[in-house]
């Protein structure tokens, strides 16, 4: 039986203990534009630099970014984004064409980011064995987790 006390077993949660943290997400998406020295991270996120710094080293000890120094003297370094760090990508992406649909409207975006095929990327997510587009009315979760189903943990029946 799972203890009522302990939240649900979740990657979801566990990702988002890594990178679910505002200056994390944006930290990313400066390095991905390919903005990875630390003034220029200050300057694009808005992070307080010691808050920055702390991102930083966190982002690189999970192996989400990788730290080059780019000159000795004085001793500078820019972060890149690692595989790990590239497969967050899409979800950047996706997050981003959400808050455009949601929050702004088409005459303010700040950013299109265009697909190498010329046209304006529009982020979908697709089943990869069939290439049909996920919808919530067509997905049925299987908890894996012991002592867990889709409602929750399970309960011991009531002795009698």
């Amino acid at each position: 039986m799972a203890d009522r006390k302990d939240p649900r077993p979740c990657s979801i949660a566990d990702a988002l203990s890594l990178v679910g943290e505002k200056y994390s997400l944006l930290v990313l998406r400066e390095v991905c534009l390919g903005n990875g020295r630390f003034d220029q991270l200050v300057r694009n996120t808005g992070a307080p630099r010691d808050v920055l710094a702390t991102r930083l080293r966190r982002l690189t000890d999970a192996g989400i970014l990788t730290k080059r120094a780019y000159s000795e003297r004085p001793q500078r370094y820019e972060y890149r984004p690692t595989r790990a760090g590239l497969e967050l990508e899409p979800v950047l992406m996706t997050l981003m064409a959400w808050g455009d649909r949601h929050l702004r409207t088409a005459a303010d975006r700040p950013m299109v980011i265009e697909h190498v095929c010329g046209h304006e990327l529009r982020p979908a997510v697709t089943c990869s064995a069939c290439g049909e587009n996920v919808r919530h009315e067509d997905l049925t979760a299987h908890p894996q987790a012991p002592g867990w189903t889709v409602s929750g943990p399970v309960t011991e029946p009531a002795s009698t």
